[in-house]
């Protein structure tokens, strides 16, 4: 019975290590699902009412961000040929000889991570899930190493797991879903499943609903993700163990910081280098003092793209935001007059030079600033560890950037000039 499964557990899972799927649930459980504590069940549960928002969720990146190569062997980005990956490793400054590093087979591989920028792979030894020791990168097409000296030291479930999946049981080191699904951003959802009109048991919301929330609440369930830093309930977990959506996040994350000393993931300015730090980013932005939060331009459910509200361009998998970017941001900004860099950049996209490719995601910059405002040429000229919006899109060979802040930017050229008698 789905009955006994489900509280013999606490919760729909299948298996103590990793793999879990959530099972169907019966009409004859709702009752059971009632008079107990909230439980996971899994996307598929919810499917039958939310027929649309799950199908919008599919095409979403959240649901492929880690998927199972033995059950869909497309979950590969590229083949694992061990002589390539050795050739790769061997052209690099590692830790352990290329010859070393352990190189999976294919069919040593539980989950796949990542499915765009690059890919790493979730292998199981003793008992346990790491990563392994390779990591490859679309942008280049090679593979690069990825904690070879110590990637058995660094657990899966402690390291990864709570922003790769859904329905985390740490004591029985298992998870109800291998995506980020449903349940990840509305909560547990039994008592929704079992009284879908039912808003509240005992105080307590069956279900949460982030438009619901403030914004300033709404806004930190994607804060749980796309962050970095480390968890305040337990040492050596980098996730926010312990949230759920609508809680306080302070109370069970740190975010990391410059001011913290984190020079490796931070450029001197204090803008972001490093992939999933776009909540860091947005706090110190305009944008949070504005108001306009992550779902002002990104939908996880978005139908028809054509007939949504301005809001929700963005759709639901990430390539909708690079066709409509414009749209998106002239729905609030509205552009005056067409002088200096935007008269020059009539072609171009808002996100070009607002939100610059300067984010190391794989090799290169492919993530972008979420802090909103464009780097200039003189912000590198003035510290070259500082990159600039300029450069992401052209990047001809010995480039003059005095020449090229002169050229988008020609008033304050002029400007410095007459007043301090030289180009700043």
């Amino acid at each position: 019975m789905v009955k006994s499964f489900l509280f013999g557990l606490g919760m729909v899972v299948f298996g103590s290590m990793g793999a879990a799927q959530a099972e169907k649930i019966s009409e004859d459980d709702l009752d059971a699902l009632l008079e107990n504590p909230k439980i996971f069940i899994g996307s598929e549960n919810c499917k039958a009412c939310h027929t649309k928002q799950y199908y919008s969720w599919r095409r979403h990146a959240h649901s492929r961000i880690i998927q199972d190569p033995q059950a869909d062997k497309r979950a590969f980005m590229a083949d694992l040929d061990e002589k390539k990956i050795r050739k790769d490793l061997a052209e690099l400054d590692l830790k352990v000889p290329a010859d070393k590093i352990y190189v999976p087979k294919p069919e040593e591989i539980k989950y796949t991570i990542g499915s765009r920028f690059r890919q790493r792979y979730v292998v199981e030894k003793d008992g346990t899930l790491y990563v392994a020791p390779i990591q490859y990168n679309a942008e280049t097409g090679r593979f690069v190493n990825y904690h070879e000296a110590d990637w058995d030291k660094r657990p899966y479930m402690t390291k990864c797991a709570g922003c790769h999946n859904t329905g985390i049981d740490m004591e029985k080191q298992s998870f109800v879903e291998i995506s980020v699904s449903c349940e990840a951003c509305h909560g547990k959802g039994s008592w929704h499943f079992a009284s879908p009109s039912t808003e509240f048991f005992d105080g307590e919301p069956a279900i949460v609903n982030p438009a619901k929330l403030s914004k300033g609440t709404a806004v930190q369930i994607c804060g749980s993700c796309h962050n970095r830093g480390k968890s305040t309930k337990e040492e050596g977990v980098e996730w926010a163990i312990g949230y759920e959506p609508g809680f306080p996040l302070d109370a069970y994350f740190t975010s990391t910081s410059l001011a913290a000393g984190d020079k490796k993931h931070f450029y001197p300015n204090g803008y972001s280098s490093g992939n999933r730090q776009q909540y860091i980013d947005w706090k110190n932005s305009q944008h949070n003092k504005g108001k306009v939060t992550c779902i002002s331009c990104h939908s996880p459910h978005v139908y028809d793209l054509e007939k949504s509200l301005p809001w929700q361009m963005a759709g639901t998998v990430v390539a909708d935001l690079e066709k409509t970017p414009d749209k998106q941001c002239l729905s609030c900004h509205v552009m005056m007059n067409k002088t200096g860099p935007h008269a020059i950049h009539s072609s171009a996209k808002c996100t070009g030079c607002h939100m610059p490719r300067i984010v190391k995601i794989g090799e290169y910059g492919e993530g972008r600033s979420h802090m909103f405002v464009p780097l200039r040429p003189r912000d590198t000229l003035k510290d070259p560890a500082i990159p600039n919006s300029c450069t992401s899109c052209h990047k001809h060979k010995d480039m003059d950037l005095k020449k090229l802040q002169k050229d988008a930017f020609p008033l304050e050229a002029e400007a410095a000039n007459s007043e301090k008698g030289e180009f700043d």
